[in-house]
């Protein structure tokens, strides 16, 4: 595992799956945003997942920075999917329509918010 103080990172059996801890934000999204692509380019998966199970709070930078992920995954030649989103971040990706591009896999909707 990769670690640091915002995401955890691991890659096994070609799937990279990025952790994000805490909140995604303007300070918080430009390093999460160079480690994924860093290793998207270098590890070549062939699946990447960006798990926003332990998000708590998003802003406009966390759509930049999945929007941005999915490119880069996809021109890599990587599906890409967002894995249990928390309550409150659904609500976003739903406002913005990202269920349309990007696959979301399972249910945090029962969660308090």
């Amino acid at each position: 595992m990769i670690g640091a103080q915002n995401i955890e990172i691991t890659y096994e059996n070609h799937i990279l799956t990025a952790k994000i801890l805490g909140d995604i934000d303007h300070h918080s999204a430009r390093s999460v945003r160079e480690k994924i692509d860093a290793l998207i380019f270098s590890k070549r998966p062939s699946m990447v997942v960006l798990d926003l199970s332990a998000v708590e709070f998003m802003d406009s930078s966390g759509l930049g920075l999945i929007l941005g992920r999915y490119t880069n995954a996809t021109e890599a030649g990587a599906e890409f999917l967002i894995y249990k989103p928390t309550r409150r971040v659904r609500k976003i990706l739903e406002l913005a329509g990202i269920e349309r591009i990007i696959q979301i896999e399972g249910d945090s909707r029962n969660e308090a918010c």
